[in-house]
């Protein structure tokens, strides 16, 4: 007899989206709220989650913070639908003036409307 498993860590993306205009590269863009967490698996079932973190991305420019994790199990739960400024801690802030896409991170000449790699509407 013998057992599969296995240690992972796996990205989800939480059903919130803000409309800002940016603190890093002042444009408008929107914020995206995502939690990371490492996981046990047994049989490929995920048993036990543990070292939940909660981020937040700028799609505008690809800065990424990080956010308490009271705050960000209740965007998690709907409790919550407004991120402040202050409540923010900057993880790395891009200050550059690219654009980014939204769906695959690709780096976007600002002429485009459609990315290149992916082929999604910006």
């Amino acid at each position: 007899m013998f057992f599969v498993f296995g240690i992972s860590t796996k990205e989800k993306n939480i059903d919130f989206a803000q409309t800002i205009v940016c603190t890093s590269c002042g444009s408008y863009g929107r914020l995206e709220v995502f939690m990371t967490y490492t996981f046990f698996s047994l049989f490929f079932i995920p048993i036990i989650k543990w070292n939940k973190k909660y981020y937040v991305r700028s799609v505008c420019c690809g800065s990424l913070y990080t956010i308490d994790n009271d705050l960000g199990k209740a965007i998690e739960r709907g409790q919550k639908s407004k991120i402040e400024e202050s409540e923010l801690k900057p993880l790395n802030v891009n200050y550059s003036k690219e654009r980014f896409c939204s769906n695959c991170g690709y780096i976007i000449n600002n002429d485009f409307e459609y990315c290149p790699k992916c082929g999604k509407k910006l």
